[in-house]
């Protein structure tokens, strides 16, 4: 899985105007999303692990691709940080709200 997938398909989430709406074909719950994104970055940290232990058995073979998996890995990761941490700012920003 690459890093544009997850891009892109919080891209997906934007509707009009940056919003968040209906896409095209149909509404796109955020959380369905969000919860499906969270899975692709654990699953690029899995593979990240995986290939790890591998070079650590068989030596540098594929040294590149190794480091390919753990940059994906971690940009995916900031990824989600920065969603995260604009979800929680955007929570607090409700919150202070005076109704």
């Amino acid at each position: 899985m690459r890093i544009g997938s997850i891009a892109q398909g919080m891209k997906r989430l934007e509707g009009p105007g940056g919003t968040f709406g209906r896409s095209d074909k149909a509404a796109v719950s955020f959380t369905s999303e969000l919860k499906e994104r969270v899975s692709e970055v654990d699953e690029l940290q899995h593979q990240a692990e995986k290939t790890m232990r591998e070079g650590a058995i068989r030596g540098a073979e594929n040294i590149h691709e190794a480091m390919i998996k753990l940059q994906e890995a971690e940009i995916g990761l900031q990824f989600l940080v920065k969603v995260r941490d604009k979800a929680l700012e955007a929570y607090q920003d409700v919150m202070r709200m005076q109704f």
